[in-house]
């Protein structure tokens, strides 16, 4: 993550959650954000395939309710920050059997987005007193993602 970035990012989780990550943390979102959003891209593309397309669009993406309002939440915080452009590079489209539309790829940033709140709200739900989040906290909302994602 360039170094610029660090202050958006941080501001994001205080903003999301009351928590003050440091550059350790911001490693394991990176590797949260492309692990997540590698899993719905996965999951879109099949969904296209079912319905007989050979391109994944944004609505092939299981964005549940919650995610939905996350990623309006992360609209309303990306105002004042400007993250969109950070995750566009922070979320590259990995390879698929299908290509992605252009409405799609230009959607990614603010499903990562949306994903980066819900992160945050996890981190939240998970220890309510959390300020500062451990290797341990990390571990337990990725856990919780895996399982509902």
């Amino acid at each position: 993550m360039a170094l610029m970035s660090i202050p958006k990012f941080e501001r994001l989780f205080r903003e999301a959650g009351s928590l003050d990550v440091d550059k350790e943390d911001l490693r394991r979102y990176e590797e949260f954000i492309a692990h997540k959003t590698h899993d719905l891209l996965l999951l879109g593309q099949a969904h296209a395939r079912a319905n007989g397309r050979d391109v994944i669009e944004p609505f092939d993406l299981p964005v549940t309710k919650g995610l939905q309002e996350n990623m309006h939440a992360f609209r309303d915080i990306n105002e004042d920050i400007d993250l969109e452009g950070i995750l566009d590079q922070m979320t590259p489209l990995p390879p698929l059997d299908l290509e992605y539309s252009d409405d799609m790829r230009a959607k990614l940033p603010e499903v990562a987005g949306g994903l980066s709140v819900a992160l945050a709200h996890s981190l939240k739900i998970v220890e309510p007193k959390l300020k500062n989040p451990a290797p341990e906290h990390w571990d337990r909302a990725f856990r919780l993602f895996d399982e509902l994602m």
